[in-house]
Parts: structure tokens; sequence; C-alpha cells
């Protein structure tokens, strides 16, 4: 792998045109949205597509009840005017969309976002990422739970390879993006004697490695708390190899507790929804590829925007829609998970996009 140089990759930003920012009942304003453009994927890794639950084909939407690229823009659009300002492309796989390139164009082209940013597992890259890049596309996070060719393999359900996941990076460095974050799910006895490994291959190289506790999204990924592997866990046994000193949040409602490596070779996130809840000052929104609106990640229900931007309504009208389920959101689920039933239906991650 090699080793870029460290480089801002947020792209300018343009001047916000927001007409009344947003608050929820905790008083979190609306800054970031996540929007999945697909529900399908090439892998089925088992936290998130687990094939065995599945259940055969039809699970997946149907092409006409995809939002489409005209009804994406609008969306993006209008959620700018509440104060949205991040915005992440996720799924499924993104890259298996259709003309997804061009959308990434047109979205880049709005005013008022200024962070765009895309999740993908890599795979594709080869073939999109200089496209990508010429079209606006600000950021990459790359899904790896493993660079060990066996582990991968029982994480991705026998799909894909870590090869070809490691090939889409150094295509996306060779394209100029210069500095990823590679999202890392730890599950013990899984991949959690691989952590220090993983670490000290991409250290040096720019790109920041997150270690995600293993999360209960959604109902199919037969989550179970003995396999969550703490951060402060990890953190000991990293510090313990190449001494880190905490670093301060970039921005207000990050997810990730960041770390810098004292020898200066970069730094390593984590996210720790179970052992460390971070709702307290959660900003993000999230919409399906089918256009079902979520305030948090863990949500087992959702508001229905489709019928909305189908129906011919007026941007105004549907600004007054967001608004008025942002400023009724209440969710701290990750704070209050014990006392929540465990058995309610959740949204999947791959419809959500985590």
């Amino acid at each position: 792998m090699s080793k870029p140089k460290h480089s801002k990759v947020i792209r300018p930003g343009f001047p916000l045109p927001v007409s009344d920012p947003v608050q929820d009942r905790f008083a979190r304003p609306l800054r970031d949205l996540r929007l999945s453009v697909i529900d399908r994927c090439n892998l089925r890794c088992d936290y998130c597509m687990p094939a065995d639950s599945l259940q055969g084909r039809g699970i997946f939407l149907p092409k006409p009840e995809l939002l489409s690229d005209d009804e994406l823009v609008r969306l993006v659009r209008v959620f700018v005017r509440l104060g949205v300002h991040k915005l992440r492309l996720t799924g499924g796989e993104p890259l298996l969309r259709p003309g997804f390139t061009d959308l990434v164009a047109r979205l880049a082209a709005l005013p008022g976002i200024d962070d765009l940013a895309l999740t993908t597992n890599g795979i594709l890259l080869p073939r999109h990422a200089r496209a990508l890049k010429a079209a606006g596309l600000g950021r990459i996070t790359v899904s790896l739970d493993s660079i060990d060719a066996a582990t991968f393999l029982r994480m991705s359900g026998g799909k894909g390879s870590a090869a070809e996941v490691l090939a889409g990076i150094k295509a996306a460095e060779a394209a100029g993006f210069d500095q990823l974050k590679i999202n890392t799910v730890v599950q013990r006895g899984v991949n959690d004697n691989e952590i220090e490994s993983l670490i000290g291959f991409f250290r040096g190289t720019g790109h920041i490695v997150r270690l995600i506790e293993f999360m209960d999204v959604g109902s199919l990924n037969h989550w179970d708390r003995t396999q969550v592997v703490a951060s402060a866990d990890l953190l000991k046994r990293i510090h313990d190899c190449w001494p880190l000193r905490p670093l301060p949040s970039k921005v207000h409602g990050e997810t990730a507790r960041r770390y810098a490596f004292e020898d200066g070779e970069g730094e390593v996130g984590f996210i720790s929804s179970i052992t460390q809840p971070f709702c307290g000052d959660c900003t993000r929104a999230r919409v399906t590829a089918d256009g079902n609106l979520y305030s948090c990640l863990f949500a087992h229900r959702g508001a229905a925007l489709r019928p909305l931007l189908r129906q011919r309504s007026t941007d105004d009208a549907l600004e007054a829609f967001l608004r008025g389920q942002w400023q009724a959101r209440e969710d701290r689920y990750s704070e209050l998970r014990s006392s929540i039933d465990g058995d309610s239906q959740r949204v999947e991650m791959f419809r959500m996009g985590g």
C-alpha cells in the first residue's frame, strides 16, 4: 500500500441556503444526511445482510420503488434548507446503482453541500474511482473487516475477497483520494484477534482505520452481546503496540473517538455505540433507497417521503414535512438500549446504510 501525503479532501463550501435551521426535542440540529441509493449488495456480510436471513429472492426493492435521480437531488436540496451540509451516499453497495457517477456530479453541484462522501465495500472502485473524483466526490469510506483472506470470506458470506477491496483502495489512491476511512466491524471470536495486524497494515498510509463495535442494527444479523469487543479493550491493545494520544473532535456530533499515534504515523478511530453511546449529539437523518426517512440507526419505523415526491408536492410542503419529523424526534436508542424491547422489529442495515 502506498503512503500518500495527508491532505484535506473535503470540497470547498458554498453559502448555505438555509431557510431556518431545525432542532429536535433535545435541541439536536439536523446537519448530516445519509442517503441510501440502493439496497442490493455484492457481499453478504453477516452483520448487515446475512445470506441465511434473506429468505430467497424478492427481498430487494424493484426498480420502480427506488427514488429516481431527480427525486434524490430534489430531496437533498430541500434537506439543505433545513441545515444539512454533510451528505453521505450509502447502500447496499452504492456503486451497483446504474448511473451513480452522474448522480454524484449532480449532488456535488448543489449549493450548501460542502462535504460529499461515499461508503462502499471498495470492490468496484477500480472501475469508478477516477470518474467519482472528477464528478466531485470528496471522501470515501471503505468497509474492510479483515485483510486475511479466510476471515474476510467468513464475514462476507463467501462473496468477494480482501484482495479485491485492497485493489479498490489502491484505485482510490491513484484517483486522488489520499485519506480514506477504513471501517472495521469487530466481532469476538471472528476477527478480533487480527486487529493489530490490520492497524499495522494501514499505519503510515494516511488512511484512518475506525474500529466499530458489533451493533444490534436490524433484526437479521444474529446480534449477540457476547460478540461485542469493547472499544476500551481494543484501545489498550493498540496503545500497547503503538502509543496513542487522544485527539479533539473535528466536528460536533462526530461518531468516532479519535486517537493519533505518538510517532506521527496517522490515527485510529473507535465507534462505540454499545459501550459509549453518542446519542446526545447525533445530528444525522437517514433516508432509504425507497424514500423512507429514519431519525435513528436503530429505528423500527420511518416516515414515507416517496408519496410527497411523486404527488407533485411543493418544495415548501416537503420542507414543512421534514421539519415536523425532525422537531418531533426524541430517539436515544443507544442510551436506552437495556430498557427497550429487544424483540422490536428494526429496519435492516442494508436498507438504512449504516
